[in-house]
């Protein structure tokens, strides 16, 4: 008996097959024969014909590859047989043996089978490094670097990362919702599959677009898709008979408290709105990127053969897990209603045509919900007990901080009416109501005063910007103002030189000062590095300036990953990071591990922000990037039950930070074998988290920026009383001060 029944699945794009599936079929069983793959591994047994045929790969790829030739098809079918033969044999002589010394060998030595730039390998001496050593040299002579470094890097993902299952297997830990998107995937060879897109089309993603976001979130939700899709399929597989635990519907169950059905129709849910986010970026953003860019035709075309590989790749993997023996398939509708109708986007010209989709994508029920907001009266926010395990250490020198701070905030501009907009983002009172100076003395109590108020100035600069965005570009919906200020914004970070411009506003003369004092000692590479942390959170605020514009509100996935950057995660990652000099190897920042370290706390701060400022936002400012706002939307719940909700989602990433800390940190030393002054380095990094973390809720709780008496005060401010006329002869009686001549006062004195 199934353990749920599927759910109705959003499927807009029809299922193609490829032609030449016979010849696939036939090429993949004698190629999988050569490489051993039949032959028993070290007393198990993997695969017989039988298992090749019943899973049938060859039309897996038919179906995800429905246009490329012969030899094409038959080079791809034997990409995937070979990943899952992979994959079935790392789970057999490593996650059921729990062998974590002899799998983290097996992997390494796999590095090896993807040379960049020579075909030299060492001898395979098993089915799965022979096959890598007859793909490899197969694939990427047609390719250029860029995409062969691409392609190695998703590869060595892909199998690396099985350590992350390996590991949660061997303790009985099922991941957090956050971490399990994130290492998914990795795991689950997506971006991967992505990449073999690139190679099947015939056509590169330009390297100068590889890496900006529209590609990057056609690539994650690609990726989402695939995987939230698998995991609802291969769910009585892998949990039920496999005993594993990386299943979204398995860390739904465990994370919300609910039964395996219902934890199936969120992840549906999930699914739908994910493929969503991927029409509408290929519709919304991917003509914006070529006309910022300036695109070449041949690039416009390259990427639109890309997404529609990727939309191919969708829907001939749901029809591939509908007929594989591989998978829960029994009483299946196919697709939701919504996909009757065909909905295809093909290279079709250049430019904004080249992406077309039809209404029949339209997928009204949960897309409504998406564009569906208006400001509301929420209240203030009861606040849950928020876990906190590190204790609060405050720099002494916060005093001189504040008056620091205003008086550098008043010679940037930033508390008079902004040039060219006539918009009063901040008054003195405000400044001083923020407070950010007792923020930075918590994030930072070691600092001297200098280091202090170079902190409060960034802190104060980034919080600037978030308001300036939606104060000046959210009423006009006007994403190319917003575009045209970041442009001009990275004018005032040079990397050799002083800024060939003069600040017009109090964003840029902001940076232009802080650039200047913060980037004086580092070299060029720092400073590009530096850069790049400020552009992403500028580019987040870019974002927030289109979903107001189209009236979009976020899905949980696009809104955790893209809140990082607003809140300036990046910028403080790097901060930190130029502190520590050179001593850390760049690949030791490029692990899980520390990717784990900073991002659970991020998560965390992140998180908590929004629960504080979720009546700001919601009531006061009519915004909707709030995390209780989308778990709201996305669950389709209360605040209250919203509320919960995120803090759970807050525990869980604590808890993870403490768990990386604890585990993973130590377990990384001995892996890489690094020198002690390097670890100190690490241990330091996470100590200095310990106290970001605690010094941004205490400053929650202290600041006055979140009460709701502050947000009246600030956001509908009492119009001036008119002046009352003073009676001839009325002597002001004595002790009261001018506020008696306020209309109240005046009004009790007379009576």
């Amino acid at each position: 008996m199934q353990p749920f029944e599927l759910p109705d699945f959003y499927m807009p794009y029809p299922a193609r097959l490829n032609p030449h599936l016979e010849q696939a079929r036939a090429h993949t069983r004698g190629w999988a024969a050569r490489m051993g793959f039949f032959e028993p591994q070290l007393g198990h047994h993997i695969w017989d014909e039988t298992d090749l045929e019943r899973h049938d790969y060859g039309l897996l790829c038919a179906y995800t590859h429905p246009d490329c030739d012969s030899p094409e098809l038959d080079l791809i079918t034997d990409w995937y047989v070979w990943v899952f033969y992979f994959d079935d044999h790392f789970l057999e002589l490593f996650k059921k043996t729990g062998d974590t010394r002899g799998a983290r060998d097996y992997l390494e030595r796999l590095r090896a089978f993807m040379p960049l730039d020579s075909v030299e390998m060492p001898e395979p001496t098993n089915p799965v490094e022979q096959g890598l050593a007859d793909l490899w040299p197969r694939t990427v002579p047609s390719m250029s670097l860029d995409w062969r470094r691409r392609f190695a890097g998703t590869t060595q993902a892909l199998l690396e990362e099985s350590r992350w299952e390996l590991a949660n297997i061997t303790e009985g830990r099922i991941a957090n919702p956050i971490e399990y998107i994130e290492m998914r995937r990795k795991v689950g060879g997506a971006p991967w599959s992505a990449n073999l897109v690139e190679h099947a089309v015939a056509a590169e993603v330009p390297a100068e677009l590889a890496y900006t976001r529209p590609l990057r979130v056609l690539c994650d939700t690609f990726a989402d898709g695939v995987h939230l899709r698998n995991d609802i399929f291969s769910y009585e597989r892998e949990v039920r008979s496999e005993g594993e635990n990386a299943n979204g519907i398995l860390v739904v169950e465990r994370f919300l408290g609910c039964a395996t059905q219902a934890a199936a129709e969120i992840v549906n849910d999930l699914l739908t709105s994910r493929v969503q986010q991927f029409e509408y970026t290929a519709l919304t953003e991917l003509p914006l990127l070529f006309a910022e860019y300036g695109a070449t035709p041949r690039a416009q075309l390259a990427v639109a053969a890309y997404a529609k590989g990727l939309q191919d790749w969708q829907a001939g993997g749901h029809e591939w897990h509908l007929r594989s023996s591989r998978y829960m398939n029994k009483s299946s509708t196919r697709t939701s209603s919504t996909a009757a109708l065909p909905t295809t986007l093909i290279p079709n010209g250049i430019g904004i045509s080249a992406l077309r989709l039809t209404p029949g994508s339209l997928g009204l029920g949960p897309r409504v919900k998406s564009f569906a907001h208006a400001p509301e009266p929420v209240g203030p926010t009861p606040l849950p007990e928020i876990y906190m395990p590190f204790t609060l250490r405050l720099n002494p020198r916060v005093d001189a901080a504040r008056e620091h701070i205003v008086d550098w905030a008043r010679g940037m501009g930033m508390l008079e009416p902004a040039p060219g907009v006539e918009v009063n983002i901040w008054s003195e009172r405000d400044l001083r109501d923020f407070d950010f100076p007792l923020c930075a003395a918590g994030l930072d109590p070691d600092a001297t005063g200098d280091e202090l108020d170079l902190s409060s100035g960034w802190l104060t600069w980034g919080t600037y910007v978030d308001d300036y965005y939606p104060a000046v570009f959210f009423p006009a919906k006007n994403v190319v103002a917003a575009k045209a200020q970041g442009l001009r914004l990275a004018e005032f970070m040079p990397i050799e030189g002083a800024a060939a411009e003069l600040p017009g506003n109090p964003l840029e003369a902001g940076l232009a000062d802080l650039w200047a004092r913060t980037t004086a000692p580092m070299d060029g590479a720092q400073k590009q590095e530096f850069r790049r942390a400020i552009q992403s959170f500028l580019t987040a605020c870019e974002w927030e300036v289109l979903n107001h514009t189209l009236h979009r509100i976020p899905d949980p996935i696009d809104y955790v990953e893209m809140r990082r950057d607003t809140f300036g995660s990046d910028l403080t990652k790097s901060l930190s990071r130029l502190t520590h000099g050179n001593l850390v190897p760049p690949q030791i920042y490029r692990t899980q591990t520390l990717s784990n370290l900073e991002n659970t706390a991020a998560d965390y701060a992140v998180l908590l922000n929004d629960l504080f400022s979720y009546q700001k936002e919601t009531e006061f400012e009519g915004d909707f990037h709030n995390g209780v706002r989308v778990i709201r939307n996305f669950l389709g719940c209360d605040r209250d039950r919203a509320v919960t909700v995120v803090n759970d989602l807050m525990t869980a990433r604590m808890e993870q930070f403490e768990r990386v800390v604890s585990v993973e940190l130590p377990t990384l030393y001995e892996e890489y074998e690094l020198e002690p002054d390097v670890r100190r380095v690490l241990d330091r990094r996470a100590r200095e988290l310990q106290d970001w973390l605690a010094g941004i809720l205490h400053w929650h709780l202290e600041c006055r920026r979140y009460g709701e008496e502050h947000l009246i005060a600030r956001y509908r401010p009492a119009p001036p009383a008119p002046a009352v006329p003073v009676t001839p002869g009325f002597t002001r009686p004595s002790g009261l001060g001018t506020t008696a001549y306020r209309f109240g006062a005046a009004r009790s004195v007379h009576s």
